[in-house]
């Protein structure tokens, strides 16, 4: 008989959102009619077409695979080089961080990056994550075997946590113990907060002094609109030393259903063997993609190479602005009924502190049976999401405004 990897035993409740999801099938399935109206603001998932260049570009890609003359069949697992140079062109070179076009690996997906970049890790890391945290750099440690088992409150021994408060800004602070590995997120998924220039460096002080990689998450960094607040890791000095960064063309593009993302890993970026030698990653992830992966579909590489000619870096603004605007709508709508909000300027998240006495479950719950309305329970996120929700930003202008609206119009249980 077949031997299992037991480290999946260890994962907590199943993921967060198949448990929103089921929640949400049984409230539709018992209401019928409170169905018709539900409005979704859980998980965030856009809902606005695709911009126009890169519906054009999906049609002339199609055309392509039509003709023996200009027919793909297997690309590079690293992305085309056309796709990689325009990355690193748009991205990185024209704001003067120099990446060249072969540290751009080209992916289906950030989340999927972020969890098999621990095949290039060793299992004798001090990982540190923050906390709430997106799902996903938890899980993928708990299966790789880098954790030990839950606690009563759904913390993993051998993790390292970094409390994210209002009284810090939800960024979490670099620790005073040592840590080999850190997952940063900014702009924050799910606190919608955005890491300053000094907060950042702080963690690449860090990092440098304690020979750490930061693998950061910048999934929404289209959504910056503060000048002051940085897009890149790189835009520190030292970070090539001591960062991945991960991108994806999901939330600025709209590619949620095309997938298409990439990781930067910088050849001046070098990991510790057992024996203590000191070896670049890059040629490992390289490696990895070439073993594991066989690239992504000509037809969507052409469509992401859209979203970098005049028309699509419009396009894109337009989807960002829009939402954006949802974010003040809701952001709105949540303050005006009494509720403490957080995030939605530089992000497509609003967090909201739950009323006191109301844990985030209850107040999932509450939202769906008197609003119709899903959102995300903080304590998804981790226990110090506890008392706090996710609101996405990811809907229609009308959707978003009547969901201000319901909000204005709970009524939370009474206080004990």
């Amino acid at each position: 008989m077949a031997y299992l990897n037991e480290n999946y035993f260890k994962l907590k409740a199943g993921y967060l959102f198949p448990e929103i999801g089921r929640r949400v099938s049984a409230y539709c399935t018992a209401n019928p009619e409170a169905a018709r109206r539900l409005i979704r603001c859980g998980i965030g998932d856009v809902t606005e077409p695709l911009p126009p260049a890169v519906v054009t570009a999906l049609h002339r890609a199609v055309d392509d695979m039509a003709m023996r003359e200009t027919f793909k069949g297997y690309g590079p697992e690293q992305g085309y080089e056309w796709l990689r140079s325009a990355i690193a062109q748009n991205d990185f070179r024209n704001h003067g961080l120099e990446i060249a076009d072969d540290e751009i690996f080209v992916s289906d997906g950030s989340k999927c990056d972020c969890g098999s970049i621990l095949d290039i890790l060793g299992n004798r890391n001090k990982i540190a994550i923050s906390d709430p945290v997106y799902p996903v750099y938890v899980d993928t440690n708990v299966m790789a075997g880098h954790t030990g088992a839950a606690n009563a409150a759904g913390a993993y021994a051998k993790l390292v946590y970094l409390p994210c408060r209002p009284s810090n800004g939800f960024i979490p602070e670099p620790p005073r113990k040592h840590v080999d590995v850190i997952y940063l997120c900014s702009p924050n998924n799910p606190t919608g907060a955005a890491a300053s220039r000094e907060q950042l460096a702080a963690w690449v002080k860090y990092a440098l002094e304690n020979q750490a990689i930061i693998l950061f998450d910048a999934a929404y960094e289209a959504y910056i609109t503060d000048p002051a607040i940085p897009h890149s890791i790189y835009e520190i000095p030292g970070a090539r030393e001591c960062a991945i960064e991960f991108r994806s063309f999901s939330k600025n593009g709209g590619f949620t259903g095309v997938r298409c993302a990439f990781t930067v890993v910088p050849k001046t970026l070098l990991g510790r063997t057992t024996t203590g030698e000191r070896k670049p990653l890059h040629p490992l992830w390289s490696r990895r993609m070439t073993t594991k992966f066989n690239g992504v579909s000509y037809l969507v590489q052409r469509a992401a190479e859209a979203l970098y000619s005049p028309e699509g870096k419009a396009q894109v603004r337009g989807l960002i602005e829009h939402y954006l605007g949802n974010a003040q709508v809701l952001r709105g709508g949540a303050r005006k009924a009494g509720l403490k909000v957080f995030g939605g300027v530089n992000a497509p998240y609003i967090w909201v502190r739950t009323p006191k006495a109301v844990s985030s479950w209850q107040a999932f719950d509450e939202i769906l049976t008197q609003a119709s309305v899903v959102i995300t329970p903080g304590s998804g996120f981790g226990s110090k999401g506890e008392g706090f929700f996710r609101i996405s930003a990811f809907n229609s202008r009308a959707n978003a405004e009547e969901v201000a609206r319901r909000l204005q119009e709970l009524k939370w249980p009474a206080r004990p």
